[in-house]
């Protein structure tokens, strides 16, 4: 970053949530600690005062889902020094990512009033499909913790420091039984990326995989082990297909599994 003033910052939205960028908004003291660092030159959602690039960072949110985003990342990635995706939908497409595995002619027929007014790719992408991407965070929704480590790292000219181990080692650090040893019940928490703290774990439910592929994340032999324990393909599949259906790790493995059992992939 340059020397002598603060690195300029910039949040979009694309097909999303809002749900991470209300992330950094509900921060709230730490959001000041930030703004000591970073001038916010445009965040939508917080605030109608829009400045122009170019940009030190840019935070994108969303996914990619129509030509007209797909042309409007690309002026926003030629304007920033660094850009940076937050959350499963900028990441891995989201759960609008679903669509893949669909007809979306018949989709918005059904949804919407008046489908000729509507388009839309058939498929959600990831913003890295389009652009060169610095840093992914990931999440549905992201850590805010996260995000503002990572925010004031690169004010600081530092590596953000982020856990890099699966969810099993934040239920081992909570006290939580492993479901799938105990109860026999699928959990995604070996292959999934730590962030969110082992939250449904610690609620007697599976990991859905909010956080995405661990690295590595080894969904296969998983999936190998849910099956030996008389889970069905109907329920695993839908298990990868959710927030990061689009990540290769979950989406290689539901596809397998699914040509295995000779379903549509």
């Amino acid at each position: 970053m340059a020397r002598g003033r603060k690195p300029r910052l910039a949040v979009f939205k694309f097909a999303s949530c809002d749900g991470c960028q209300l992330s950094l908004l509900d921060a709230e003291d730490e959001l000041l600690a930030v703004c000591d660092l970073i001038e916010i030159a445009h965040f939508a959602e917080a605030s109608s005062d829009l400045q122009p690039g170019p940009y030190d960072v840019a935070l994108v949110e969303g996914s990619i889902t129509t030509e007209e985003d797909a042309q409007r990342i690309l002026k926003i990635r030629s304007n920033s020094r660094y850009l940076m995706t937050i959350g499963a939908c900028a990441t891995a497409g989201g759960i609008q990512a679903l669509r893949q595995w669909g007809q979306i002619e018949e989709w918005v027929s059904r949804v919407y009033p008046s489908p000729e007014f509507i388009h839309t790719l058939a498929t959600s992408t990831p913003i890295a499909a389009h652009v060169l991407v610095d840093f992914e965070l990931h999440g549905c929704p992201v850590n805010h913790h996260q995000l503002v480590d990572v925010l004031v790292a690169l004010a600081e000219g530092r590596r953000p420091r982020l856990p890099t181990h699966s969810v099993c080692l934040d239920c081992k650090r909570r006290g939580t039984v492993c479901h799938v040893v105990s109860r026999g019940i699928p959990c995604l928490g070996p292959v999934t990326q730590s962030g969110c703290g082992a939250i449904c774990p610690a609620f007697d439910r599976g990991c859905y995989g909010c956080f995405g592929p661990s690295q590595p994340a080894q969904t296969v032999p998983l999936l190998s082990r849910f099956q030996a324990l008389g889970h069905t393909t109907d329920r695993l599949v839908p298990l990868l297909r959710n927030f990061n259906a689009a990540a290769p790790a979950f989406q290689q493995a539901a596809d397998e599994l699914s040509e295995l059992h000779g379903e549509p992939s």
